[in-house]
């Protein structure tokens, strides 16, 4: 895979938007699962905060998702109408605001986003909510709370974020890359043999968030689609954790191989809230 191999850098590069189950301590082991030479196209139907092809660095790919604030928001960065310059004043003059009226400013952007969909509230709320949750009602309206930090805006804080979003744009730079606000069915059915699929769905058998319902069902459909693909896949799936197994993912994909790595994630703010989860990477 020297075609992406190179374009691959030592730092794992870090998206604007925190998102749960973000795969940033999976990246190495996708890199290194990835036997592709790059000649078509790289293709997510599930991108979420889009980790994953920033640091893998393809030149053309079709990512996709359900949730459509989440694809505006790249597509804008892409478009050049989300950019350093604005997000730095833009998080400036709002976590000021934050820091004059605590939670009350917080659900002023909250439901100037629901009413806008503006990319700039979005990120906003996105870094000023509760544990990085990005959850939405039957309505579509974003309604995770308050993060309780009014001084969640500091400098350093607002230049790591801006130094975030220069880092996307400067991934996606002059290559071909669409964002599309789309079912993940159709994203795959535009899948040709020289494509590469990366999938990370919702997790099926834990707590998820996903814009759109998320059922055994889709899981299942799901599977039997990625075996169906032209082309080479990796699927992302939880493995175990020190209460079970996910006997389900390795009966359905017993033929193929499956990598797998430890790391430990957070519900809380307290140490006896962390927990330790194996991740599962199928190889097809």
């Amino acid at each position: 895979m020297a075609g992406i191999r190179e374009c691959v850098d030592h730092a794992v590069q870090i998206p604007p938007l925190k998102i749960q189950g973000i795969k940033t301590k999976a990246i190495p082991l996708i890199q290194d699962s990835v036997d592709w030479e790059g000649s078509g196209r790289w293709i997510e139907p599930f991108v979420g905060s889009a980790v994953v092809p920033f640091n893998i660095k393809p030149e053309r790919a079709l990512l996709g998702d359900a949730n459509p604030h989440l694809i505006h928001f790249y597509a804008a960065i892409q478009r050049g109408t989300v950019t350093v310059t604005i997000v730095r004043t833009f998080l400036e003059r709002e976590g000021a605001h934050l820091r004059r009226d605590g939670q009350e400013h917080y659900y002023r952007v909250r439901e100037r986003f629901n009413e806008r969909h503006d990319p700039h509230d979005f990120l906003f709320l996105n870094r000023a909510c509760f544990s990085g949750l990005v959850r939405f009602n039957k309505k579509g309206n974003f309604n995770t709370p308050f993060c309780r930090k009014s001084e969640r805006f500091r400098p350093a804080y607002i230049t790591k974020i801006c130094n975030q979003v220069q880092h996307a744009a400067d991934s996606m730079g002059d290559k071909s890359w669409e964002f599309m606000y789309a079912d993940w069915t159709d994203i795959l059915s535009q899948a040709r043999k020289d494509d590469f699929v990366y999938c990370d769905p919702p997790y099926i058998g834990r707590f998820t968030d996903y814009f759109n319902s998320w059922t055994d069902a889709d899981a299942l459909r799901l599977e039997n689609v990625l075996k169906t693909l032209p082309c080479q896949f990796l699927y992302s799936m939880w493995s175990e954790n020190k209460y079970r197994k996910n006997e389900r993912l390795h009966k359905a994909f017993s033929e193929y191989e499956i990598r797998t790595f430890s790391h430990f994630y957070h519900l809380g703010a307290t140490e006896s809230l962390r927990n330790r989860m194996t991740e599962a990477l199928v190889v097809g």
